[in-house]
């Protein structure tokens, strides 16, 4: 598995280590996860915004 170098205040690096800790969980998965649903919710926005665009184009085009 590759390892990234990522930057975070030391404030916020305790929320996630306490909420990572609260869920029995690594700091590692507890990040991995929340990136995993992040690129979820995103990809559903992304998604939804290319079917509006389809949809005025169509209304567009007639």
């Amino acid at each position: 598995m590759a390892r990234v170098l990522i930057s975070m205040s030391p404030e916020f690096l305790d929320k996630v280590d306490s909420l990572a800790s609260s869920e029995q969980r690594t700091r590692s998965e507890y990040i991995r996860e929340a990136l995993r649903n992040y690129m979820r919710r995103n990809k559903g926005i992304n998604l939804q915004k290319a079917q509006q665009t389809a949809s005025a184009l169509e209304e567009l085009i007639g």
